[in-house]
């Protein structure tokens, strides 16, 4: 367990947000449990980010600014805080999410991270692993911010039908889940589609793939194993997945249809009336 006195702020993005909240908090003469107070935090959960044992979500740095007077000095920390959580083969991925203009997914199996819901990504991250969950779902989550950009990426997204029959975390994690992904339905820059049952064979067949695409660099396609990610800026590969997603849109359901398939599933899949 890390000391607050032994606390080095060059040790990590954690550490260093932990050694300036302690710092601040100090110039501002209030104990953990009176910043705690002003936050509608504990005092325990002060003193758990400022020894690195906590990871400080978004709001609780926004709920800081305001408190101490900073500037925005922990809403900027926490991006770099978050990111350094991630695992460390992921954060060239949240990287490219961060920088680019478009991002087009095929998934097969799961709602992409970066429209999954807390209790859907609870679910998810929590197979065989029930350690820090609540830091590593604030981590997974916060990778949504790239959406409130004053520049947001255009995000397209492909997911195989059985993505929405693939119950994860109950019927009640799935209806919010499919109910999040009909709430962009009226925003341009993130569309969603469903490759139906009935396609049948389709060029996606290999496995989930990500095409990041940006302003003045070249193309990258993402793939994903078992606890390790493959970015690739290889010209025919990045061809290969393009051509690829082109007809994988082209045999998905229309923006219209997905939304339609995505609501009869969660009616009739995961209605409140099938729950006893």
């Amino acid at each position: 367990m890390t000391h607050i006195n032994v606390l080095d702020p060059g040790a990590s993005p954690l550490d260093y947000y932990g050694f300036e909240l302690r710092r601040l908090r100090e110039a501002a003469e209030l104990t953990q449990a009176q910043l705690g107070g002003v936050l509608n935090y504990t005092g325990s959960l002060v003193g758990q980010v400022e020894t690195a044992r906590k990871v400080p979500t978004v709001e609780f740095s926004e709920r800081v600014d305001a408190a101490l007077g900073t500037g925005g000095l922990f809403s900027r920390l926490v991006v770099l805080v978050l990111r350094s959580q991630l695992p460390a083969w992921f954060r060239e991925v949240a990287e490219l999410e961060a920088r680019a203009l478009e991002i087009c997914t095929f998934q097969t199996h799961l709602v992409h991270g970066l429209l999954q819901t807390p209790a859907y990504a609870r679910a998810v991250l929590g197979v065989l692993d029930q350690s820090d969950l609540d830091d590593r779902t604030t981590v997974r989550l916060a990778r949504q911010r790239i959406f409130e950009k004053a520049a947001p990426p255009v995000l397209w997204i492909v997911i195989s039908e059985g993505v929405l029959c693939q119950e994860i975390g109950g019927r009640e994690v799935m209806r919010e889940q499919l109910r999040h992904l009909l709430s962009f339905e009226a925003n341009p820059r993130i569309n969603v589609q469903v490759l139906p049952f009935a396609a049948g064979a389709h060029p996606g067949a290999q496995g989930s793939f990500t095409l990041f695409r940006f302003a003045g660099d070249p193309a990258i396609v993402y793939t994903e194993g078992y606890g390790s990610g493959h970015p690739s800026a290889n010209p025919d590969t990045v061809n290969d997945c393009s051509l690829r997603y082109d007809h994988l849109r082209a045999a998905a359901l229309s923006l219209k249809e997905s939304a339609e398939l995505i609501r009869r599933v969660m009616e009739e899949r995961y209605g409140e009336q099938d729950l006893a």
